[in-house]
């Protein structure tokens, strides 16, 4: 018997089936959400939170305009955050994030 979404992130299991006792891992959901593993864990760094909950909140967000600016001004905060620590290389790394960020959501520029 196949389910059907009704909305973003929410998927309904009709009751009595095998599948409703299957459950996603934390990469099923980073899957399922529109960010990159890095972009999740830029969002959790920023807010933190463990990365669950920043998939939730990056796949919520990434459904408005006001909401990819949001995340991207979390990445930019990291990057931030990470030169006045003076390392460079994760600097570097939330630079490529914000690339593809950008790139991939454009409302988010």
């Amino acid at each position: 018997m196949k389910h059907e979404c009704k909305m973003p992130g929410a998927c309904q299991v009709p009751a009595g089936t095998r599948e409703e006792t299957a459950m996603l891992t934390l990469q099923d959901c980073v899957e399922l959400s529109e960010l990159t593993e890095e972009e999740i864990l830029a969002i959790a760094e920023h807010e933190h939170v463990p990365e669950m909950v920043a998939v939730e909140m990056g796949n919520y967000l990434t459904h408005t305009a006001s909401g990819e600016k949001r995340i991207k001004r979390m990445i930019c905060d990291d990057m931030d955050e990470a030169r006045a620590k003076g390392d460079q290389r994760r600097v570097t790394m939330l630079k490529m994030v914000l690339k593809h960020f950008v790139e991939h959501h454009h409302s988010g520029a």
